[in-house]
């Protein structure tokens, strides 16, 4: 077992026999794991904050009850990637508009020549499908098992496996091209 999800099992538990402390430790743990990955949704700091303080409330209201405390951090990263998900949801459009701009202006600092190889890799994971995009980020960023992420995202493990295998793969032809 990680130590790292027995330290966290430990404080959930130390938080539900009523030790305060445990939970600013958890939040000192989370709070910046939590906010890269609602950036990685919104790519707007201020409101990947926002979303992480309102599952944090959330978080925090739920936390005595939790079943499994070794699986907290998946646990606390699903409340935040569906939190991030209602959040775009609701702003669709300000998002494509935005998009728009974003990309006009990649586009034209970005002298092609030029191009890292990480930079390559960068716009070729942005042609996958979100679904895939995500996966593939938490695999490889968060370094979640595949069951993890089964569980962030509420998708069974098989699913999990066959985005990863077809991220892969198309990934590997658009960096051939």
């Amino acid at each position: 077992m990680d130590p790292n999800k027995t330290f966290d099992a430990l404080l959930v538990l130390q938080y539900q026999s009523g030790d305060k402390k445990a939970l600013g430790l958890l939040v000192k743990r989370y709070h910046g794991k939590l906010c890269r990955h609602s950036y990685w949704y919104t790519h707007d700091l201020d409101v990947a904050k926002d979303i992480v303080q309102d599952s944090w409330s959330i978080i925090i209201a739920k936390l005595t009850g939790i079943r499994d405390p070794n699986a907290f951090g998946s646990w606390a990263m699903r409340i935040v990637t569906r939190k991030s998900l209602d959040f775009l949801n609701r702003n669709k459009n300000d998002r494509e508009r935005l998009k728009g701009y974003r990309n006009t202006r990649y586009d034209a600092d970005m002298d092609e020549d030029k191009e890292s190889d990480l930079i390559q890799l960068e716009k070729a994971i942005k042609l996958l499908p979100n679904d895939q995009q995500v996966v593939l980020r938490l695999f490889y960023t968060e370094e979640y098992s595949l069951k993890e992420i089964g569980t962030i995202l509420e998708i069974s493990t098989g699913t999990v496996k066959s985005r990863l295998f077809h991220a892969r793969e198309k990934l590997k032809t658009i960096l051939k091209k």
